[in-house]
């Protein structure tokens, strides 16, 4: 159930992010960085591609996927039709990778050392999702800052998240 929950948390953000990319109005909005904002919008969704892929489709899918997280913070100015392949592969990534979790890996040591913590995948899988959604707020506003535009991409849409296979109980 946990692993349902997840997979449909992270791929209802990672759409949310895609529509976030599709809403600035040209490439260069995606990289202008005012004052006070530590990243651009670019850089964001670098940096979640390369999380993903790397502790979801890497690590517990066996993608191949190598991470250079430096390159994440950066790389500049790529065209928003680069950001969205990152973000198409990503949402394979995180299909694969949630593929080969089974219940039982849910309790199991995440098979990497987390800041020097070793953490249950369940609770690190949680923690991505959160992880993603933190940033999908910040891109957000990020794009509201640069373009002016206030209207909601319509992250986080509880419409997105799968009905139950059966009517609750009670």
């Amino acid at each position: 159930m946990l692993r349902s929950a997840v997979h449909a948390v992270l791929t209802r953000e990672l759409f949310a992010l895609r529509r976030a990319v599709e809403a600035y109005p040209d490439d260069a909005s995606l990289w202008r960085c005012p004052p006070g904002l530590p990243n651009s919008g670019g850089t964001l969704v670098l940096h979640l591609a390369g999380n993903l892929q790397h502790f979801v489709g890497a690590v517990l899918g066996g993608t191949g996927y190598r991470r250079d997280r430096d390159a994440e913070f950066a790389r500049r100015h790529l065209p928003r039709t680069s950001l969205l392949a990152e973000i198409d592969a990503t949402l394979a990534a995180v299909e694969r990778g949630l593929e080969a979790v089974q219940d039982e890996t849910l309790a199991s040591l995440y098979p990497e050392v987390i800041s020097g913590r070793t953490v249950a995948t369940g609770d690190w899988l949680v923690h991505l999702a959160a992880h993603l959604a933190y940033h999908l707020g910040q891109l957000d506003y990020h794009r509201r800052v640069v373009t002016g535009d206030s209207r909601s991409i319509g992250a986080l849409a509880v419409a997105e998240l799968p009905a139950p296979a059966s009517p609750r109980a009670g």
